[in-house]
């Protein structure tokens, strides 16, 4: 019988060292042989585990039949281990008693009971014997207590080494344990600084589209310190050059805001050092000494505007919040720039527009009355025109367009097409023929530009009204008895488009009391709703009026159809409007 045991563990060693000593218990070896054999096993156990690796331990008996029977232990090496010093092969064979053998010797039950029945007192022979024999129990308790003390040795090494191996476990888990405290600690300060700059990004785009979303400068000032108090500044002052102040109490500014408007760099001024990036540093202002002061210049392409002054919301500012502000400063300039030359621009194009503009002239039995009203939100003016002007032949050439774009290009073109206009109105031209020379005269001037036109024409002599449009709203006819009509015949093209075409001209009956109205898309076009709805309701205010308030009140007729119809106007477009009445 062959036991084989793997070992590469303090457990393992322990099972094959109790294997081994049950195999030779149940083969009847020696308390004393026992001991030695495992101790001796077990001294070799504990080498095995000191230079590792798995160690096969084979245990058997050899023999047993034959009469010459043995316990047989090998102890073989790992595999990969060398053949000299360490991982040697060991093995050792311990006798079987001669009980265990074929015709042994061991004690019959007749010799005990032989000896049982003698007296030990009688025979000195079985006193002696029996000395021997308790001298041999002593000896073989002695043994006992040799073999258990070696037992005991053995496994309070086991117990030291299991020990060793608990403080070992319990100092990795303490170093990982404070390893892991130091990651989550460096986690929660790239999560808090990620936030941060999430934080300081997402306010600083918000704020840019606050400052840019306004194209006028007074207003962009008076947000910003809206934006910056209480959460990155305490006290927000902004200096702008070529606001002058009160002469008669001029304002005293730190000496960290005249440097900064100086050198265009930003100033800290502060009893301690800023250690701000691309920040000079300054002694405490004399008009400020208790508290820190950021002094900004705001930047444009050109030339600085102004200086921003900044207190900071607590002791001092932190450095990325410093940073963040600088560059708000940055772009709030330019906001303020952009709305300057908006405005600069805006005002040329609206005095232009309005020089432009002409007096209308009187003419017997027929009353005119006109309206312009620039856009209110952005560059939206410059291409609306109204015009009207007497021809030699005694008739009213009246005229209302608009030309595409905006601002002082838009205006400046709109005042060619006048010009143009009265010069091809002296001939002899109906309004679809002087349409047609507008159309490729702006075809020829301006190939990438285009306009809108209606052209009416009253003769003093004829009852009738002479018209074309060119891409425009249709005018509106207010007939004496208070029906209007929308005049929808078919109109040409836009003026300047690359297409060949001839305006036609359309003519209706008119009698006294007859209210022409012409006007441009921004009275009646909503971008919710298109033009036609708007044309509905202008008709509705034509058709309100009685013959006697046009006859009497053009002008303030021309006031009542406005006001309801920019009700609910964004005034993202110049309105024109042109009344032209027959007196009843």
């Amino acid at each position: 019988m062959t036991d084989t045991r793997q070992i590469d563990g303090v457990t393992d060693a322990a099972a094959a060292r109790a294997a081994a000593a049950r195999l030779a218990a149940r083969h009847g070896v020696p308390a004393l042989e026992r001991a030695r054999l495992a101790a001796t096993l077990g001294a070799r156990l504990r080498q095995c585990l000191a230079e590792g690796g798995t160690w096969r331990l084979t245990l058997g008996v050899r023999g047993a039949d034959s009469g010459g029977g043995a316990l047989h232990a090998v102890l073989e090496p790992p595999p990969n281990a060398s053949s000299a010093g360490e991982g040697t092969r060991w093995e050792t064979t311990v006798p079987l008693p001669a009980a265990d053998r074929p015709g042994g010797t061991g004690d019959s039950d007749s010799d005990s009971d032989s000896d049982s029945d003698m007296v030990p007192g009688d025979d000195p022979a079985a006193l002696s014997q029996a000395l021997m024999s308790a001298d041999a129990d002593t000896a073989l308790v002695l043994d006992r207590l040799a073999e258990q003390e070696a037992l005991v040795a053995f496994h309070r090494d086991e117990l030291h080494q299991t020990n060793q191996g608990v403080l070992a476990l319990h100092a990795e888990l303490d170093a990982a344990g404070r390893a892991q405290r130091e990651a989550f600690a460096a986690e929660r300060r790239a999560r808090n600084e990620a936030e941060n700059a999430r934080r300081r990004l997402t306010f600083l785009a918000d704020a840019s589209a606050v400052l840019n979303t306004s194209l006028n400068h007074g207003e962009i000032v008076r947000r910003l310190p809206e934006l910056l108090v209480p959460r990155y500044a305490a006290e927000v002052g902004i200096w702008l050059f070529d606001e002058e102040d009160d002469p008669h109490h001029p304002m005293t500014r730190p000496a960290a805001t005249v440097r900064a408007a100086r050198t265009g760099r930003p100033q800290y001024a502060a009893d301690h050092p800023g250690g701000l990036r691309g920040v000079d540093d300054l002694p405490p202002s004399v008009l400020h000494p208790d508290r820190p002061l950021l002094c900004v210049p705001l930047l444009t392409h050109r030339a600085p505007l102004g200086v921003l002054t900044l207190s900071p919301p607590g002791e001092r500012w932190d450095p990325d919040d410093a940073v963040m502000l600088i560059e708000l400063t940055r772009r709030a300039g330019i906001a303020i720039d952009n709305a300057r030359r908006f405005e600069h621009n805006r005002d040329i194009a609206e005095t232009l527009q309005r020089a432009l503009l002409t007096e209308l002239p009187t003419t017997p039995g027929l009353s005119l009355a006109a309206r312009y009203l620039p856009a209110t939100h952005g560059m939206n003016i410059g291409g609306d025109w109204y015009d009207a002007f007497h021809r030699p032949d005694g008739s009213l050439i009246t005229v209302i367009g608009d030309v595409t774009g905006h601002g002082l290009h838009a205006a400046v073109m709109m005042s060619q097409l006048r010009t143009a206009l009265r010069a091809y109105a002296v001939d002899d031209g109906s309004p679809g023929r002087l349409l047609t020379r507008l159309h490729k005269f702006l075809h020829r001037l301006q190939p990438n530009l285009y306009a809108t036109a209606v052209i009416a024409r009253f003769h003093p002599d004829e009852p009738t009204l002479t018209w074309a449009a060119a891409g425009h709203p249709p005018p509106v006819l207010r007939l004496p008895d208070g029906r209007v009509r929308t005049l929808d015949a078919k109109p040409g093209a836009m003026l300047g488009i690359p297409l060949e075409q001839e305006i036609a001209d359309h003519t209706e009956q008119v009698a006294p009391g007859s209210t022409l109205t012409l006007y441009t898309d921004g009275l009646v076009e909503r971008r919710a709703e298109g033009i036609d709805p708007g044309i509905e309701r202008l008709s509705a205010a034509l058709g309100s009026f009685g013959p006697a308030e046009l006859d009497t009140d053009l002008e303030g007729a021309a006031d009542r159809i406005l006001k309801p119809l920019l009700s609910d106007s964004e005034r993202d477009d110049d309105v024109c409007l042109l009344l032209c009445h027959l007196q009843g």
